[in-house]
C-alpha cells in the first residue's frame, strides 16, 4: 500500500478547494484512505493518519472512528506517538463515552514515567477530560507529583488537581498538605500562578478551606507588593507591568479570603490602596488590574475612603475611549450604587452623558444607573434629562424608560401637579410604549388629587386636541373628561388660564374618537363611557342619546354591549342614572398578609370595614376591579343604594331570592358584623339548574357616597350545572346614615346569559319589626 500523504500536503490540498463541495469531496476521499489504513493495522503511519484526522475534526468533519487509534498511540513507547495520541484523546473523547475509561491504566503508567514530558502529557490529558471515576483512581498520583521538586511537573500537577477537585470535591483534603509550600516558590512564572488558581478553587468550594487559608493573607500581600515594587523583568513584563496575570489572580483570591472577615480585610487594605494608586492606566493591562482591585475593595470590609477611591476609578473608566471599559464601569457602578450612593452621585453628570453614547449596551446601562441615582433632592434635574432621553432614544428603550420614570415620579414627586405633568409628558412622548397598568395608575392619581381636577382635565383636553395617536393618553383624557367635564366647561382652573369651551365642542372631540381609525376598541369604550357620563353633566341629552343608540348595533361586541346597557339606563332606569353616573369615589388597594382585596371608600376609611379575619380567604381577581378602569362596571353590577342600618341585635333577616330566571337563582343571606352593628354582611349564593355550566360568572357592586363597600372575591367564576354546587361571594356594607337600599342585580357569563331584573326592597329593620320582608316592584 502506498505511503499516505503528509499532514502539510493535506492542508495545502484542502486550501486549494474552490467550493465547499470540492473540499468535502477531498475530505471524504482522505477519510476513506485513513479507514483502510486503520483496518490493516498499519502501525507505521498510524501517527500521521491520526494527525490528519485531528485536522479534519478541527474543520468540523466527523472523526469519531479514530478514537481507538488514539488509545493505541497512547500505549506506544514512542514519545511522538504518545503526543499525538493524548492530543487526539483530548479532542475526540470525553467522559460521556465509555471508551475513555480504557485510558486509565495508560495514564497511571505515564504518570509514573521516568520522562517528565511524558508525565506532563498524562497530567494535561487528565486535567482536560478526566471523568470522576478516573479522577478518583488517579488522584493519588497527582498528589505525589504535586510534592515533587520538579517545577515543570508541579505546575501541571496543580492545574490537574483543580480539575480533580471540580469533579470530586470530597478529594480536596488530599491536596491540603501539598499546598503548604506552594506560595513559597520564587519562580512565580511557573508555580505561583497555578498555585493561586488551586487555592482559589479550594476556597470557593469549601468554607473550611476558606477559614484555613485566611492565614495566608499576609503572604499573598507580600507577593503582590513585590510584584508592584519589582523592577523591569523581561520574562514576565506586559506593557511595563510585572506579571499582570498573577496580580489579577492574587487580587481575586484576596477578594474571596477577605469577604466577611474583618482581620483579613484590614490586612489587605494598604496593598489595595497601593495597587489602586500605583498602577498605570494608559494601557489596557493596567485597567484590568484596576478593575479587579475595585471588585476586591467592594467585596471585602474595606475602609470608606478606599471605597470612594474605587468608585473614583470607575468614574475615570467612564471617560475612557474604549467602549468595553465604559460598559464595565457602568455595570460595576450599578452594583455598588445601593451601598455607596453618595460616592456614585458625584459622577452623576458623567453617567448622564453616557445616555448620549451611540453604543446601545452602554446607553441601556447608563439609563438603569440613572434611575438608580434618582432621589428626592435631584428628582427634577434627573427627570429632565431622562425625559430628554425618552424623546430621542430608540423604540427599544422607550418602554423601560417610561416605566422607570413612572416609578421614580411616584416615589419622589415633589408635588402632585409635578407628578401629573411628568406622567402626561411621558404619555405624550411615548404613550404607545407604556405598560398596561399606567392608565389606571394615572387615573387613580388624578382621582386622589381633588384640588387638581380642573387643571388636569384642561391639560388633557388640550393634549387631545393636539394628538390622538397616543392611545393611553387618549384613554386617560376621555376618562377625565367624562368625570370632570363640568369643570372643563365652567373654566374653574386657577393654576393656568382657563380655556373657552362649551359642551358641544367637548362632545365633538369625544365623538371624533369613536370614529377615528387611530382609536383602539378599548379607547372607543372609554370614549363612549365618557359621553354617557356627560349626560348628567351637560344639557345636550338628546345628542348623547342619539350617539349611544347608534353604537347599539356596532360590530364590536364590547362596544355594542355598553351601548345597549346605556340605552336601557335611558329608557327603563332613568331615575337611577344620576346616581350611577356620579363621580367615581377613591379606589384604594390595601396590602394584606393574605389574599388581596379591593376596598372602595367614599370618604374616610373606617377601620372596621377592613377587618376580614372572620371572612373567607379568597383571592381577588384583577377583572373585578372595573370601576376605576371604565367608570362603572359594564359586565356585572349590583347597585346598592339606601341600605339601612340594622339596629336591633336580636333581629334576624330571612334569606331572600334576588333573582330566579333562566335556571339561575341568586339568593342573599344577611348577618350583622360584630362589634360594629352598622356593618351589614351580605352573602350571595348563585346556583344553576341548567344543563351547562355558566362560566366567567361575575358579580360586582357599587354604592353611593354615603356608604362604604367591601366586595370580596367569589369562590369561583363557574356556576356548576344541575345545582351540583354554588358560587358564594361576601359583601360588607357600612351604612352610617342608616338609609334604605335599592338593588338591581345584574349577571353576566360566557354562555351568553345576560339577565336584568330590578328588585325594589328595603330592609326595614327598625325596633319592633323582627321579620322584615322585601317588597318586589
Amino acid at each position: 500500500m502506498p505511503a499516505p500523504i503528509r499532514l502539510r500536503e493535506l492542508i495545502r490540498t484542502i486550501r486549494t478547494a474552490r467550493t465547499q463541495a470540492e473540499e468535502r469531496e477531498m475530505i471524504q476521499k482522505e477519510c476513506a484512505a485513513i479507514r483502510s489504513s486503520f483496518r490493516e493495522e498499519d502501525n507505521t503511519y498510524r501517527c500521521r493518519n491520526v494527525a490528519k484526522l485531528l485536522y479534519m475534526h478541527m474543520l468540523g468533519y466527523p472523526a469519531h472512528f479514530g478514537q481507538l487509534e488514539c488509545l493505541k498511540l497512547i500505549a506506544s513507547q514512542k514519545f511522538t506517538d504518545k503526543r499525538i495520541g493524548y492530543l487526539g484523546a483530548m479532542l475526540l473523547l470525553d467522559e460521556r463515552q465509555d471508551v475513555h475509561l480504557l485510558m486509565t491504566n495508560c495514564i497511571k503508567n505515564d504518570l509514573n514515567h521516568s520522562t517528565q514530558y511524558v508525565q506532563g502529557l498524562a497530567l494535561c490529558t487528565l486535567g482536560c477530560m478526566g471523568s470522576s471515576e478516573m479522577c478518583r483512581d488517579l488522584a493519588g498520583e497527582v498528589e505525589k507529583l504535586l510534592k515533587t521538586s520538579n517545577s515543570y511537573l508541579r505546575k501541571k500537577a496543580a492545574l490537574c488537581a483543580v480539575h480533580v477537585i471540580r469533579k470530586v470535591p470530597e478529594l480536596m483534603e488530599m491536596f491540603l498538605p501539598a499546598t503548604k509550600n506552594l506560595l513559597s516558590e520564587k519562580n512565580h512564572g511557573e508555580i505561583l500562578h497555578t498555585s493561586v488558581v488551586l487555592l482559589t478553587e479550594m476556597c470557593e468550594r469549601s468554607p473550611d478551606m476558606l477559614s484555613h487559608f485566611r492565614k495566608l493573607v499576609p503572604q499573598l500581600v507580600r507577593i503582590l507588593k513585590n510584584l508592584i515594587m519589582s523592577g523591569y523583568s523581561p520574562e514576565h513584563d506586559v506593557s511595563g507591568i510585572s506579571d499582570p496575570f498573577l496580580q489579577v489572580r492574587i487580587l481575586r483570591l484576596l477578594r474571596i479570603l477577605g469577604k466577611g472577615d474583618d482581620d483579613s480585610s484590614e490586612a489587605m487594605n494598604d496593598i489595595l490602596a497601593q495597587v489602586a494608586t500605583n498602577t498605570e492606566t494608559s494601557k489596557n493591562v493596567g485597567n484590568a488590574i484596576l478593575y479587579e482591585t475595585v471588585l476586591t475593595i467592594m467585596d471585602i470590609k474595606s475602609e470608606s475612603g478606599l471605597r470612594v477611591l474605587a468608585i473614583n476609578i470607575l468614574g475615570r473608566f467612564l471617560l475612557n475611549n474604549d467602549k468595553n471599559i465604559r460598559y464595565v464601569a457602568l455595570t460595576s457602578l450599578l452594583k455598588t450604587v445601593q451601598t455607596d450612593h453618595n460616592a456614585v452621585q458625584r459622577h452623576r453628570s458623567t453617567i448622564v452623558d453616557c445616555l448620549k453614547d451611540l453604543d446601545v449596551s452602554i446607553k441601556r446601562r447608563a439609563m438603569e444607573l440613572s434611575f438608580a441615582l434618582v432621589n428626592g433632592n435631584n428628582i427634577r434635574g434627573m427627570m429632565k434629562e431622562l425625559l430628554y432621553f425618552l424623546d430621542s432614544c430608540d423604540p427599544d428603550f422607550k418602554a423601560d424608560c417610561a416605566s422607570g420614570i413612572f416609578l421614580a415620579a411616584e416615589k419622589y414627586a415633589p408635588s402632585k401637579r409635578w407628578h401629573i405633568d411628568t406622567i402626561m409628558r411621558v404619555l405624550t412622548t411615548a404613550g404607545s410604549y407604556v405598560r398596561d397598568d399606567s392608565v389606571p395608575n394615572l387615573i387613580q392619581l388624578i382621582t386622589n388629587s381633588v384640588e387638581m381636577h380642573a387643571y388636569t382635565v384642561q391639560r388633557l383636553y388640550k393634549a387631545l386636541l393636539d394628538d390622538i395617536s397616543q392611545q393611553p393618553l387618549v384613554q386617560v383624557a376621555s376618562w377625565c373628561i367624562g368625570e370632570y367635564g363640568d369643570l372643563l366647561v365652567s373654566g374653574q382652573c386657577e393654576e393656568e388660564e382657563p380655556i373657552q369651551v362649551n359642551d358641544l365642542y367637548v362632545l365633538d372631540v369625544l365623538e371624533g374618537l369613536l370614529v377615528s381609525n387611530l382609536s383602539t376598541p378599548v379607547t372607543r369604550g372609554y370614549s363612549l363611557t365618557a359621553i354617557m357620563k356627560l349626560s348628567t353633566r351637560f344639557s345636550s341629552l338628546n345628542r348623547i342619546k342619539k350617539v349611544v343608540s347608534i353604537y347599539g348595533s356596532s360590530i364590536d361586541v364590547e362596544l355594542q354591549q355598553r351601548a345597549v346597557e346605556y340605552n336601557a339606563l335611558f329608557k327603563k332606569y332613568d331615575h337611577m342614572r344620576p346616581a350611577l353616573l356620579e363621580r367615581m369615589p377613591i379606589m384604594e388597594k390595601t396590602a394584606t398578609n393574605g389574599p388581596s382585596e379591593t376596598v372602595q371608600t367614599n370618604g374616610e376609611t373606617d377601620s372596621t370595614i377592613l377587618d376580614t379575619k372572620h371572612l373567607p380567604s379568597i383571592s381577588q381577581p384583577a377583572s373585578q376591579v372595573g370601576f376605576l378602569k371604565h367608570g362603572f362596571s359594564i359586565q356585572t353590577c349590583a347597585h346598592f343604594r339606601h341600605l339601612n342600618n340594622i339596629q336591633p341585635l336580636n333581629v334576624i333577616i330571612p334569606p331572600m331570592t334576588a333573582y330566579n330566571k333562566n335556571g339561575l337563582i341568586i339568593e342573599f343571606t344577611f348577618e350583622r358584623s360584630n362589634p360594629n352593628p352598622n356593618i351589614a354582611v351580605i352573602t350571595i349564593h348563585a346556583t344553576n339548574s341548567t344543563e351547562a355550566d355558566m362560566t366567567e360568572f361575575v358579580f360586582q357592586a357599587a354604592v353611593p357616597k354615603t356608604f362604604q363597600l367591601q366586595l370580596l372575591s367569589p369562590s369561583s367564576n363557574v356556576v356548576p350545572a344541575f345545582n351540583q354546587g354554588s358560587v358564594t361571594q361576601v359583601i360588607r356594607v357600612l351604612n352610617p346614615q342608616k338609609v334604605r337600599c335599592y338593588c338591581e342585580p345584574r349577571t353576566h357569563s360566557a354562555s351568553d346569559l345576560q339577565c336584568i331584573q330590578a328588585i325594589n326592597f328595603y330592609l326595614s329593620c327598625v325596633p319592633g319589626e323582627s321579620n322584615p320582608q322585601p317588597c318586589a316592584s
